[in-house]
């Protein structure tokens, strides 16, 4: 590697290509993949908990971007279907299965809690896209917009891993009944 943003470039697209492949995120195989020391590779990526991070972040911001770009309508309805339907991404990507199969505990508090950097960076872009919506339907919240995102992606979370929490199948169609009924409830017209 010639400089730290090629290594980490590198670093996250080695990562990534072994996540899609349903496999695991070895740090020692990445580095000997790249020519590297371990404390090489640290430098350039961080722990493995935070380059898995940055993997399921590359994967997230596309998918939540592409199933925007294909939704249609305004309002709390279209927040309710991309939401649902990036829900049904995430449900159906065998790689993510996979890892929250075989690395339940690490999954979940990288993904849904504050330790873990994704569920930061998905409250944002959800918070985006509902401040977003409510403006193009002519709609303010009645709550704090970083509370609001916060629970569209507290419900998305819920029916995703539901298999995870109460054993029940995970279910895009009710993550998207309630993130709309949410917004319906907590916007009123300008």
């Amino acid at each position: 590697m010639t400089g730290t943003a090629e290594g980490v470039t590198a670093a996250v697209r080695l990562a990534r290509r072994a996540f899609v492949a349903g496999e695991r995120i070895d740090l020692n195989r990445l580095s000997a993949e790249l020519g590297v020391d371990r404390t090489t590779l640290f430098r350039w990526v961080g722990n493995r908990d935070q380059l898995i991070g940055t993997v399921l972040i590359s994967l997230a911001d596309p998918t939540l971007r592409g199933v925007a770009e294909r939704t249609g309508g305004c309002g709390p309805e279209r927040v309710g279907r991309i939401m649902g339907e990036f829900s049904r991404a995430v449900i159906e990507a065998p790689c993510y299965r996979a890892f929250l199969r075989r690395e339940t505990e690490r999954a979940l508090r990288l993904i849904t809690t504050r330790a873990g950097p994704v569920q930061r960076h998905v409250v944002e872009a959800v918070r985006e896209l509902v401040r977003a919506e409510l403006a193009r339907s002519d709609r303010v919240p009645t709550m704090p917009l970083p509370d609001l995102a916060y629970l569209v992606t507290r419900i998305a979370e819920s029916f995703i891993y539901t298999d995870l929490i109460s054993g029940e199948d995970p279910d895009a169609d009710k993550a998207e009944a309630a993130v709309t009924a949410l917004l319906r409830g907590a916007s009123r017209p300008r």
